[in-house]
């Protein structure tokens, strides 16, 4: 299925997407690499008042190229999401709606997602020149001496995503793989019997 989804995400919206859904996402998120992610989780931890409010965002791994000829942001593509497992699990219990990112995802932020009712989607890497497009407008909101790995309050239109894990769990690494799979072995029973 194909969804084009204002945010915030609605209750109703998150629990009809489905692993392997294609969407595109208007409106507001936030970037965070590992160290931004650290520094969150350590706000936590310390009680102090974090950046932006975690309820109900989403959260785009990214670590942008500055701006240039007149947009608002260089190149974003994805970075790879394991890196952010550690802290996932605890941002989403404070109630984060989906993460944005590539690749697999651990046991333990599957479960996450699960228990919270959330989601991981996937941009695709390498097209970080065309996601740019995507980003009307970027602020810098906390931590500048990151450098690329700043937290910025990024608005988004239209940016094309693909649902990694849905809010049963379902993974598209798994079932994308399976199904794949699957099909050769079929593919090669009919060859079989020519």
């Amino acid at each position: 299925m194909k969804y084009n989804i204002q945010l915030p995400f609605t209750e109703a919206v998150l629990s009809q997407l489905r692993a392997g859904d294609i969407v595109t996402l208007s409106g507001t998120i936030y970037t965070a690499r590992d160290a931004a992610h650290k520094r969150l989780c350590e706000q936590i931890q310390d009680g102090t008042e974090l950046p932006f409010e975690i309820k109900d965002s989403v959260i785009y791994y990214v670590g942008p190229t500055p701006e240039r000829n007149g947009r608002p942001i260089g190149s974003c593509g994805p970075t790879t999401s394991y890196r952010m497992d550690a802290y996932s699990p605890t941002l989403l219990d404070l109630g984060l709606k989906a993460m944005i990112g590539k690749g697999r995802r651990g046991e333990e932020v599957r479960q996450s997602i699960i228990r919270n009712k959330a989601l991981y989607l996937g941009a695709t890497g390498g097209a970080g020149a065309y996601l740019s497009r995507c980003v009307v407008k970027s602020e810098l909101i906390a931590y500048e001496d990151l450098g690329s790995e700043a937290i910025r309050k990024l608005t988004i239109k239209d940016l094309p995503l693909v649902v990694l894990i849905d809010s049963l769990g379902n993974d598209y690494y798994r079932e994308g793989r399976a199904a794949y799979l699957s099909s050769l072995d079929n593919t090669q029973g009919k060859e079989k019997r020519c």
